[in-house]
Parts: C-alpha cells; sequence; structure tokens
C-alpha cells in the first residue's frame, strides 16, 4: 500500500509543476496534498512541527513571489485596472488556448487590446503588455523554486 502512496505523493509533486504552466491547477495545494497523503497514509509522527512551519512560511513566500513579481512589472509599466483584469482573464482563458503557450500569448493579447481601449498608444500597450509577459515569467520561475524547495524539504525530513 506504501507503493501506492508515493506514486501518488510523487504525482502530487509533478503536477505541482505541471501547474506553473496551467494556472488553473493549484500548485502549492497540490504539494500540500502530497504531504497530506504521507501524513494520513503512510505515517502521521513523522513530519516535525518544523517541516510543517517552513512549508506554511514557504507557502506564503509562493504567494507573496508571485503577487509582488506582478505587481512590480505591471504596474512599473503603468498599467491600468483594465490591463490587470484582462490579463488574469487571459490567464485563465489562454490555460485551455493553445495550451501551453496560450498562458503566454492570450494574456498578451487581451492587456494589449485592453490597454488600448482605455486610449493609450500602441507603444504604451505593448509596454504593457510585455510587462505582463515578464511578470509571468518572474513568478513562474520564482514559483518553481519555492516549490522545489518545498518539496526538498518535505524529502528531507522524511528521509531523516
Amino acid at each position: 500500500m506504501d507503493i501506492l502512496f508515493w506514486i501518488l505523493i510523487i504525482g502530487c509533486f509533478i503536477l505541482s509543476f505541471v501547474g506553473l504552466l496551467y494556472p488553473i491547477i493549484p500548485s502549492v495545494l497540490v504539494i500540500w496534498a502530497g504531504v497530506g497523503i504521507y501524513h494520513f497514509g503512510i505515517n502521521s509522527n513523522e513530519i516535525s512541527w518544523i517541516t510543517v512551519t517552513m512549508l506554511v512560511i514557504l507557502t506564503i513566500l509562493l504567494f507573496l513571489a508571485d503577487y509582488l513579481a506582478n505587481q512590480h512589472f505591471v504596474d512599473k509599466a503603468g498599467a491600468t485596472q483594465w490591463g490587470n483584469r484582462a490579463a488574469a482573464i487571459g490567464l485563465i482563458v489562454g490555460s485551455f488556448v493553445i495550451p501551453p503557450f496560450g498562458v503566454i500569448i492570450i494574456p498578451f493579447a487581451f492587456v494589449l487590446i485592453a490597454e488600448m481601449l482605455q486610449k493609450k498608444s500602441f507603444q504604451e500597450s505593448f509596454k504593457v503588455a510585455f510587462a505582463t509577459f515578464i511578470a509571468f515569467l518572474s513568478g513562474t520561475i520564482a514559483k518553481a523554486v519555492v516549490q522545489l524547495i518545498m518539496i526538498i524539504v518535505f524529502f528531507v525530513d522524511v528521509a531523516i
């Protein structure tokens, strides 16, 4: 039975990285699901409070990294509220259209159009759309690093 649980745990960890390209998959929750499977399925006494605390802190860091990367690049470029909304909608729509490239192309196009509808020039609109692209990439890289650290913390605790 332990082998089945380990397959599920590793599957959760892999799925968390798939969630980086398909934002519809809640990556951090999938990691926590893997930890929960271990705790409730294999050994409920092995995961230390230090590991749980570190995972909680890393989860908060993951959300902050994503939010701050987006705010930094998009606000610095001068995005409007409509541009921010278009990016969010484009990210969701892009998850289903031309996967996995849709999460890059669709938000870019939606932001470009939204900013132009706000009477910005093509150059200004393109700058905001490009900043949205950079924010997505930097946020994705930051989330990947934090997720990897979370998984390493889990395995180090379980292996010791």
